[in-house]
């Protein structure tokens, strides 16, 4: 969208009138600020830009299903997971933008302006996660040969194959949601000068703050005759260890190297066809909880 606007600057239109149509375009408030930064205004149009995008929004006023509903799955084999965090340090993922006026702004939807973590983000670091806790990957990678083909087996059931993995590709059982963030915040990260000891220069990182709350949602949706096949009450337990350990310990930011993106759960839920909705503080609860589900009760 931004190089619309230098077409127009080219052309010898107006600022004003350049800025008049960016309003008419999904982001036009960032393409009208990211313009002004490129005319040379950069002081002004970042400090424009931090003071009207950092705070709180409504997310159900822009979208109503923010959160997916689980309440009526079609079939009886399905499971969904709902999983309520707060995060405890800040979350970044870079958008996709060419232009902006901060070097690192968040991952944000264009039309609404709200930060969120793709359903795919979810995929791929729910399933390194899983490869850790199964150790397949890691400092201590399972000895045992029967083991690791097991885990391995977990692993193509539930996410499916990789790019390039396999002759045969399979999608998986899990279908991931994305997550909506309804905070908007900054950090300046100041790298130091070994010789000095000095800053440098500051790098303005546009993030998701700590205390903002999400909801990861998955569903199980496994299919007749899927291949590999797996018991529920073998696999969904390991799954829903990876969930505790990528959210509070492993981190769920891009940066998460240097510890953000870290959360607290705060509940966890669960969905059946015909079990219902099952909700508890802790994970090993909402796991004896559902087991009805599993046998005798249900008919997963």
């Amino acid at each position: 969208m931004i190089w619309d606007y230098f077409v127009f600057l080219a052309d010898n239109t107006s600022l004003q009138e350049t800025l008049a149509r960016s309003e008419e375009l999904a982001g036009g408030f960032v393409d009208e600020v990211s313009v002004r930064f490129f005319q040379g205004d950069k002081e002004n149009a970042r400090n424009r830009y931090m003071e009207s995008a950092h705070g709180d929004f409504n997310i159900l006023d822009y979208i109503p299903q923010a959160v997916p509903d689980f309440s009526n799955l079609l079939s009886a084999n399905w499971l969904a997971f709902q999983v309520d965090f707060e995060l405890l340090t800040p979350w970044y993922s870079k958008d996709d933008r060419l232009f902006h006026v901060l070097d690192n702004p968040v991952r944000k939807d264009r039309i609404f302006g709200m930060p969120f973590m793709a359903a795919s983000s979810w995929k791929g670091m729910l399933r390194w996660a899983f490869r850790m806790c199964t150790k397949l990957i890691g400092p201590e990678i399972e000895p045992d040969e029967g083991k690791r083909k097991q885990a391995q087996a977990w692993e193509l059931h539930l996410f499916g194959n990789e790019k390039g993995e396999g002759e045969e590709f399979s999608r998986g059982a899990l279908v991931f949601y994305l997550t909506w963030f309804n905070r908007i915040g900054f950090e300046v990260i100041n790298p130091h000068s070994r010789e000095r000891r000095a800053g440098t220069q500051p790098i303005y990182y546009e993030v998701v703050p700590p205390g903002t709350k999400g909801t990861l949602s998955i569903l199980y949706a496994p299919w007749p005759g899927m291949k590999p096949c797996a018991k529920p009450g073998d696999v969904l337990p390991e799954l829903l260890k990876a969930v505790e350990e990528l959210l509070t310990t492993y981190g769920i930011s891009a940066k998460r190297t240097v510890g953000w993106g870290t959360a607290k759960i705060e509940k966890w839920r669960a969905f059946h066809k015909t079990g219902g909705t099952v909700e508890q503080d802790g994970r090993d609860q909402l796991w004896q909880a559902i087991q009805t589900w599993l046998s005798g009760g249900g008919t997963l």
